[in-house]
């Protein structure tokens, strides 16, 4: 009978394009080939779509692959936000703001995960609200400063506030989250990581 590795399936390898997608962008960025660049965040964002489809639509969820696809989706948003921010200083402020949200809550999930034994939770909607207002600021700023030319200080000023008290509000959010689950003692929130990627096998 032949036996395969569950966690070997098209939601993970979409999740892993992600990542792998991220040196291109990045190359493409800083030669100014912006086309190449835009199509492999398109394709990034087409991934990432695609792999919470398929994987609710093949029941192919897993313990590695709901881990793979924040930490491909912290990535990259990092890697963007980053390049952006280089080129226009002004976005500063709400990218370490983003780091250190997104570093809190890696840090959190790799000790629910290793230390503590418990599932962390997947994502949630003010998360990705939060997400969403991130892209549009930073895109939309950029537009007006490197298409038309145009830098309206107070509009850039208030996207960015905007961004900053939500992300801060997401993060909150996840902490509650995060004690919760480090309190728990519901057997549905337990997980064994290792056993899971050398066990978790079927016919």
């Amino acid at each position: 009978m032949k036996i395969r590795n569950k966690n070997i399936n098209v939601p993970n390898a979409l999740s892993l394009l992600r990542i792998l997608l991220i040196a291109p962008f990045v190359y493409y960025y800083i030669q100014r080939q912006i086309v190449p660049a835009i199509i492999c965040l398109l394709l990034s964002g087409l991934s990432d779509m695609l792999d919470g489809k398929i994987a609710r639509r093949f029941n192919q969820f897993t313990e590695v692959g709901q881990m793979l696809d924040p930490v491909a989706d912290k990535l990259t948003q990092g890697t963007v936000a980053i390049c952006l921010a280089v080129d226009h200083p002004i976005l500063l402020p709400v990218l370490a703001i983003f780091v250190v949200k997104e570093l809190t809550m890696l840090i959190g999930g790799a000790y629910l995960v290793f230390k503590a034994k418990k599932r962390p939770s997947g994502a949630m909607w003010y998360g990705k609200v939060g997400t969403i207002l991130f892209y549009f600021s930073f895109g939309l700023i950029v537009a007006l400063k490197g298409i038309w030319h145009i830098e309206i200080l107070p509009l850039s000023i208030a996207l960015l506030t905007i961004t900053a008290i939500f992300m801060l509000y997401a993060l909150y959010r996840y902490f509650r989250i995060f004690l919760t689950l480090l309190h728990s003692s519901d057997p549905k929130d337990a997980i064994d990581l290792k056993a899971d990627i050398t066990a978790r096998r079927e016919p």
